[in-house]
């Protein structure tokens, strides 16, 4: 008779990714997963597979609610420009209260792992694409309202606001002042002036 699973693998799934977040997925052993996660090895394997397998669930699990909040939170934002500052102000001071100045999950793996992992490489790309969706929708909307004119190429100001907030967020491992880094964001975005 099968056993059955006294965790709820959502949540042990996010302790998963509170580890690979913190240390990387190279740096990690299956022992931190093991009791980061706070269940027994061969349940980690009977439920997740392989450490690849586990990151790739992990990943998809922190993308998914990323894009969920940052989508809710720009959307109850107008107009467009101080949308955009906030997402940034609020990005930057989370990543600035961590003690443990992890930057963010997504950035991380990008740059441990796009060379040399092809499964990674697409997820990476796919993500990417969704992120610019998203910041395409938001200018898009704020355009309909005449917040952005008309022959601003909105395609390419997702881009940059992706770019930019990628960039940023790895600064924030190395630059912990506010003001300086939300300049740089500033002037980043002045493309959205009339």
């Amino acid at each position: 008779m099968p056993r059955v699973k006294q965790f709820d693998e959502k949540e042990v799934l996010k302790k998963a990714m509170e580890v690979f977040w913190k240390k990387g997925f190279y740096a990690t052993s299956m022992q931190e997963l093991v009791d980061g996660m706070g269940i027994n090895r061969a349940s980690l394997y009977d439920t997740f597979g392989s450490k690849e397998e586990l990151f790739d669930q992990a990943f998809k699990l922190y993308q998914q609610e990323n894009q969920e909040k940052i989508r809710a939170f720009l959307f109850s934002q107008q107009p467009v420009q101080r949308g955009i500052l906030r997402l940034f102000e609020k990005a930057i001071d989370g990543a600035l209260r961590d003690p443990d100045t992890k930057g963010c999950f997504v950035v991380n793996a990008t740059t441990e792992m796009v060379s040399t992992d092809c499964t990674m490489h697409t997820m990476l790309t796919e993500n990417r694409l969704d992120f610019e969706q998203l910041f395409y929708d938001y200018l898009q909307a704020g355009s309909a309202r005449g917040e952005i004119t008309p022959e601003k190429d909105l395609k390419a100001i997702a881009a940059l606001i992706f770019t930019l907030y990628n960039g940023v967020m790895v600064l924030t491992k190395v630059n912990r002042k506010k003001e300086e880094l939300m300049a740089a964001v500033r002037a980043g975005i002045t493309i959205l002036e009339k």
